[in-house]
């Protein structure tokens, strides 16, 4: 009897969730050209808000809170 399948296990950092995703980009198409980037100002960044339960996810992931 052969045994059942197990889903992958969930990446436990930052750095190999980037390294994974690093190992599946030659396998992904690219359909359109990439769009350009614009940098926006801080200063056009008004009235943007975080919500609290955002926020307090974030800084609770060591990769970024700390």
């Amino acid at each position: 009897m052969e045994k059942p399948l197990r889903p992958p296990a969930e990446p436990e950092s930052l750095d190999q969730l980037r390294g994974d995703c690093a190992r599946m980009a030659p396998h992904w198409s690219v359909t359109s050209p990439s769009p350009v980037v614009v940098p926006v100002p801080p200063e056009a960044l008004r009235g943007v808000r975080v919500p609290s339960r955002s926020a307090r996810l974030l800084d609770g992931m060591s990769e970024y809170g700390d």
